[in-house]
């Protein structure tokens, strides 16, 4: 092939290419673009917390001191102290409500408020008459002793931490601690008084009342217990719990020109708890 058909025929291509170029522009068109909706995963607000009620039985136990009290004696001007010389709180039932959240499969805590009362027995002796010898001459030389009664309305308010060991068979054994406060109120303390001593007059001695305390106290606790799978988000829970609420004020009269002033102190509440409660998984 000479020069000038190898010329003629690149010439005629190139004639064709400038020819389907329009041609192919025309056929052209955008690849359409459709945006698609973001698929939004709804949020569990309830996931991880839980709700919980708990009754239980209450076994009130003095620890860490005595029942301790102080007179006043204006003729001297002297405050003696003293203890009951026997003292025991009575047992009850108890009550509470809480909620809480599992971080982990293991580690969950909760906020809870229960409540109980307990009852307070104890007697004190004296070698001092129960009624002034000034008032009434038949008492001089004799002593007195006393039978005291009060009650406790103790609300509590706890923060509490729990491991569970783990689930065998719809069983989930725990074990936990918890701190907080202790709302303590004393009723007023009601004493009969009895004469002691040789020549006693048979009349009865008389009785007194003293008005009794409220006060905060720091508290903690620890416990232990199982939980077992009644469906996916229900538990029931089977605990024991040893609880310590600080000593405080227990009851107190003012003192005056004519009557003694007497106040009174509470060693704490140490109690061991059974309790058997529901666990609700708000999942």
């Amino acid at each position: 092939m000479n020069a000038s058909l190898r010329v003629l025929m690149s010439a005629t291509a190139l004639s064709f290419s400038a020819l389907a170029l329009p041609a192919l522009a025309a056929d052209y068109e955008p690849p359409i673009v459709v945006d698609q909706p973001i698929e939004e995963v709804p949020v569990e607000v309830g996931s991880g917390w839980y709700l919980r009620g708990d009754v239980g039985y209450n076994v009130a136990v003095q620890e860490g001191g005595s029942f301790d009290f102080r007179t006043f004696d204006p003729a001297t001007g002297v405050t003696t102290p003293s203890s009951f010389d026997t003292a025991s709180l009575d047992e009850g039932f108890t009550y509470g409500i809480g909620f809480g959240y599992h971080f982990t499969d293991m580690l969950r805590a909760d906020f809870t408020f229960d409540g109980y009362r307990t009852g307070f027995d104890g007697t004190t002796s004296s070698a001092t008459p129960c009624i002034n010898p000034a008032v009434n001459p038949a008492f001089a030389g004799t002593g007195c002793r006393s039978e005291d009664s009060s009650e406790a309305s103790v609300l509590n308010f706890m923060l509490n931490g729990y491991v569970d060991l783990g689930t065998y068979v719809g069983l989930t054994p725990y074990v936990g601690a918890g701190i907080g406060y202790s709302y303590v109120e004393w009723s007023s303390l009601g004493s009969n008084l009895f004469c002691t001593g040789a020549g006693c007059p048979v009349v009865p001695a008389g009785s007194t009342e003293v008005e009794g305390e409220k006060s905060w106290r720091f508290a903690w606790a620890v416990m232990a217990g199982l939980a077992y799978d009644v469906s996916k988000d229900l538990k029931l829970d089977l605990g024991y719990r040893y609880r310590r609420i600080d000593s405080g004020a227990m009851f107190s009269v003012a003192a005056t020109p004519t009557t003694a002033g007497i106040q009174g102190d509470d060693p704490g509440f140490s109690s061991h708890e059974v309790r058997l409660g529901l666990r609700y998984d708000l999942w």
